[in-house]
């Protein structure tokens, strides 16, 4: 395995004062002693329930190289025999590592904010830039205060691609993280209502996503969504932080990255695309518009990126969803089997139009039904009752057979939705499991959608669990 940091160079980037007898060099950088490998360097931050000091033994024991602490918890570390780097905030400290690393780094740097679909695109761009060279890319959703840090300070010298994610829930959030990052791309896939609830309006959203233009280095480049209804004030933002590459994306006239053609099928997407003067057909191992409207921005990446774009088109053919975005099971029960599409990891008004829009370009076979399992969408303030009910014209509009509704806001849905497409409404997941478990059958597919704290993805979990995963759709 290689050395990611030398100890010499983590004394320098941190100001850090040894004890102990130091090892040469570092092969990770860990936060978490349950996920901690042998010969990383364990963090101790002080989390808003954890504070890490607590678990510097267990760090030793799981054959870590050395800790990284603060100088006022020293007394309590008496007994620990792990060589320490005393520092005076350990946060600070991995946010001064993540800046070192990103000055060693030649890689192209990217950095992916949005409402929705900033990991899928993330995600994306990791298997795509992979086929070009070595890719750095930020772990499930690490795009907060310690998650960028993080992932910067894990990035290998030698990356060609760095990826970095970057969420926000309010203002001048976003700003400190990407002049860390300090990307060479930066893209705001779109403006949507989501964490409305710490905003007056979309319009604040639109700016504090507009944050991301501030770390961008010289001649850097923004990606754009031209079909948003925000592209326009997105612009103006980029004008005004100094960038004079915008690339935009989208099936509006004009953009740079532009779909001229879309076929949606059960398990992939075909499409037609030109990529500024040139003419593209793709293939893409996920279905749905909204994979194919993050594609394009994936491509517009990979040429500013200077990736091999024959190489990076051959790879989204073989793309996979994650678990909780989009990712399908087959599952079998007695008469046969029925899918299940796990949207389990997050909701806003534009995701799950997304997915409901997907469900509907899914085909059950038999006598199989489209069912959307829907709980609330969280953190949407005092618009949470009109989003909710308004979900009612997504719904009515496509041939979904039955609708099954959880949580308090979903009472507005409930009250818009035909009797004849509700199939139920109960307040918690619990009480829609014995019901939703009963009424499956054969060819049915399921797509089970929520914000992740209305636990969905343990309603996924039991699904998979009760009626025995035969093989990964």
């Amino acid at each position: 395995m290689n050395d990611l940091w030398s100890v010499e160079a983590l004394i320098n980037a941190m100001n850090a004062r040894p004890m102990g007898e130091m090892p040469e060099a570092i092969g990770g950088i860990s936060i978490d002693t349950r996920s901690l490998n042998t010969n990383d360097a364990y963090f101790a931050i002080k989390g808003d329930i954890h504070d890490g000091h607590k678990f510097v033994g267990a760090a030793q024991s799981a054959g870590a190289a050395l800790a990284v602490v603060a100088e006022e918890k020293l007394a309590a570390m008496g007994s620990i025999s792990l060589p320490l780097l005393v520092v005076k905030d350990v946060l600070v400290a991995l946010e001064l590592l993540g800046r070192a690393a990103r000055k060693r780094s030649k890689a192209k740097i990217i950095a992916v904010t949005g409402s929705v679909g900033k990991t899928t695109t993330k995600e994306a761009l990791r298997h795509v830039l992979s086929a070009s060279g070595t890719v750095h890319a930020s772990v499930a959703s690490f795009n907060n205060h310690w998650g960028v840090p993080l992932t910067l300070a894990r990035m290998p010298e030698d990356t060609k691609f760095g990826i970095f994610e970057i969420g926000m829930n309010h203002a001048d959030e976003i700003t400190p993280l990407v002049k860390m990052v300090r990307p060479h791309v930066a893209v705001i896939t779109n403006v949507e209502a989501a964490h409305l609830g710490a905003f007056a309006n979309v319009d604040e959203i639109a700016k504090a996503k507009a944050e991301i233009f501030d770390g961008l280095v010289e001649g850097g480049s923004a990606v754009l969504n031209r079909d948003n209804y925000y592209f326009e004030m997105l612009t103006e933002f980029a004008i005004a932080a100094g960038v004079k590459s915008i690339v935009s994306f989208g099936e509006a006239d004009g953009a740079d990255v532009h779909l001229n053609k879309l076929k949606l099928h059960d398990r992939c997407s075909c499409m037609m695309a030109k990529l500024f003067d040139e003419d593209i057909a793709v293939k893409i191992g996920v279905p749905g518009r909204h994979i194919a409207q993050n594609v394009l921005a994936v491509l517009a990446v990979a040429k500013l990126a200077g990736a091999d774009l024959t190489k990076s088109v051959l790879a989204l053919g073989d793309m996979q969803s994650e678990a909780g975005r989009g990712a399908r099971h087959k599952l079998s029960i007695a008469t046969g089997t029925f899918t299940l599409i796990d949207e389990s990891y997050n909701a806003n008004p534009a995701s799950m139009t997304a997915a409901i829009d997907m469900l509907k370009s899914s085909e059950p076979s038999g006598s199989g039904r489209r069912i959307a399992v829907l709980g609330d969408m969280l953190e949407l303030g005092e618009h949470s009752g009109a989003m909710h009910g308004a979900l009612a014209d997504e719904l009515t509009d496509t041939n979904i057979d039955q609708v099954y509704l959880v949580g308090a806001d979903m009472v507005h849905l409930q009250a818009r939705l035909p009797s004849s497409l509700l199939a139920s409404y109960v307040p918690d997941v619990k009480q829609l499991q014995v019901i939703l478990f009963s009424n499956l059958r054969a060819g049915d597919v399921v797509m089970v959608k929520a914000s992740k704290g209305i636990g969905f993805a343990g309603l996924v979990d039991e699904l998979v669990r009760k009626y025995q995963i035969k093989s990964d759709a």
